[in-house]
């Protein structure tokens, strides 16, 4: 059961404060509040659910949307930005409460399910509802062509670039993995016969025994190629144990004791113990859809060769930036060549904005010779050198080759706009550490990050606005205050002259 909410930006004047008082105008939330298209988000929010007016009503999309903006923007936890949002009237009001409440307004596990209930491709939109609405108020936007052949002049810049968002996992080994399966089938017999005790004997899993060889080589500092390897063959026997009793065990009708979650597990060994085999005969240590978590079965190595971390485990994002604000235009948990995307980014810039972008900023892996076919049929200019040898110097093409050296390090200066962007997500933000578990849910995280990146540059840009008209007007009243100071004082000079004169008369009268 859902009820639509009122879509009307509240003003900050009729919200009711017990305590007395009212909300500033120009608070940080009050501000972010008239930035998002709340009805559109409600329009497309209540589609997930019945009309029916059976079960309690859900909670409305701009509390779940403003939940997990507040999430992302604090940095906190889900039982504690409940707690903010219960001790903060300016935040309940960004969640469009009329009144304020010491009560928390809803449980802090209903944070999971707000992230079920959107998903990447509904906030991408939101996401470019923001930023157009951001642009228009700049006067940067433009009607978009309907006629694709009749090209207008290209305008802008589009940087674009990947990276990966790591999950909250442990670094994962093949030992390690192997150990955590072993361990987490030994809980399933367990479970399965827990109601037959008594009954049947429960099969033997020589669990302390496997736990004192894995103990063996785990916590020594270094081990050799072959005590690892030796190590790996003994729990892959004692997990292989483990399977074969639980399908004896299942043939008995069993597995129905198993939880929702235990079962799910069951199925992610299977696939992890025929991966372990597979690579332990063969002697090879690569394989397809390499399972690196059994928690988290969808995550995949993502190989960057960076300095700090060779190999990532987590989403990868290509990401466009445009004056500043990002657009996330790829989400994927396998690893792929970024280069791929860029035609894409491309034709999603022009259909944003009416045109194609003058540049396109990127760095050596995107300059292929199908992106650079298809950047000169579209008149845009590919940042870096051209294909081919370069050019010797001569007198001739001396200023030429000066000019293009110039040009080709003021498009990496440019370009450090997008790493600037991927470092306060990852330092700010939540990219570096993406904590939700699950796939859709891991996401939807991702989006949010980026979109309140996005808000965060309209706030800071709104509020050097306000500071500015702020000092104007305290400038401006300084002045006034001074040509009223100077000119009260030439009154009460001149009346004081007055006085004086005819004072002087008087006396002159008197005297006379």
């Amino acid at each position: 059961m859902y009820r639509k909410d009122n879509s009307n930006q509240l003003k900050f004047e009729d919200f009711y404060l017990p305590f007395g008082g009212k909300l500033r105008s120009d608070n940080r939330w009050v501000i972010l509040s008239r930035q998002i298209p709340w009805s559109q988000i409600e329009q497309e929010y209540s589609s997930n659910f019945s009309e029916s007016n059976a079960g309690c009503p859900a909670k409305s999309a701009r509390v779940a949307l403003g939940a997990l903006i507040i999430k992302e923007r604090l940095g906190t936890t889900d039982r504690e930005t409940v707690q903010q949002i219960a001790e903060n009237p300016y935040l309940q009001f960004f969640l469009g409460f009329s009144a304020y409440t010491d009560i928390s307004p809803f449980d802090d596990s209903l944070m999971t399910h707000f992230r079920k209930r959107f998903d990447k491709d509904t906030l991408a939109e939101i996401n470019a509802s923001i930023v157009a609405q951001a642009m228009e108020s700049n006067n940067k936007s433009q009607e978009p062509s309907d006629d694709d052949n009749d090209l207008p002049s290209n305008k802008g810049k589009l940087i674009v670039d990947a990276t990966c968002t790591p999950a909250d996992v442990a670094y994962p080994t093949d030992l390690n993995l192997l150990n955590e399966g072993r361990e987490k089938t030994e809980a399933m017999i367990d479970t399965m016969h827990a109601p037959y005790v008594g009954q049947r004997r429960k099969p033997r899993t020589y669990r302390q025994k496997a736990r004192k060889d894995y103990l063996a080589v785990a916590k020594r500092k270094k081990s050799s190629y072959k005590k690892v390897r030796k190590a790996i063959g003994k729990q892959l026997r004692y997990l292989k144990r483990n399977l074969g009793n639980i399908d004896t065990m299942s043939t008995d009708g069993l597995l129905v004791h198993l939880s929702n979650k235990q079962y799910r597990d069951l199925l992610v060994i299977k696939e992890l113990f025929r991966q372990q085999q597979l690579m332990y005969e063969s002697g090879n240590r690569r394989i397809k859809d390499r399972i690196v978590s059994i928690s988290q079965p969808h995550l995949r190595p993502i190989v960057r060769g960076k300095a700090r971390s060779n190999v990532e485990f987590g989403a990868k994002v290509s990401v466009s930036l445009v004056d500043g604000f990002s657009f996330v235009d790829r989400i994927s948990w396998d690893n792929y060549n970024e280069s791929c995307d860029l035609i894409d980014q491309i034709e999603s810039y022009h259909k944003r904005f009416g045109y194609f972008p003058e540049s396109v900023h990127a760095d050596k892996i995107y300059r292929t010779r199908d992106n650079r076919a298809f950047c000169k049929t579209k008149g845009i200019r590919l940042s870096g050198p051209p294909l081919g040898r370069p050019k010797k110097a001569t007198e001739a093409n001396a200023e030429q080759l000066k000019q293009a050296r110039q040009q080709h390090r003021q498009d990496e200066i440019d370009r450090i706009a997008i790493e600037g962007k991927f470092g306060q997500g990852k330092r700010r933000f939540s990219l570096a550490r993406v904590m939700a578990k699950l796939a859709e849910t891991s996401e939807v995280a991702i989006m949010v990050s980026f979109m309140v990146m996005n808000l965060e540059k309209i706030l800071s840009s709104l509020l050097s606005f306000f500071l500015y008209v702020r000092q104007w007007l305290q400038t401006l009243a300084w002045q006034v205050r001074c040509i009223y100071t100077r000119n009260s004082l030439w009154i009460r000079n001149s009346l004081w002259i007055r006085m004086l004169h005819i004072k002087t008369l008087q006396l002159k009268y008197q005297y006379c």
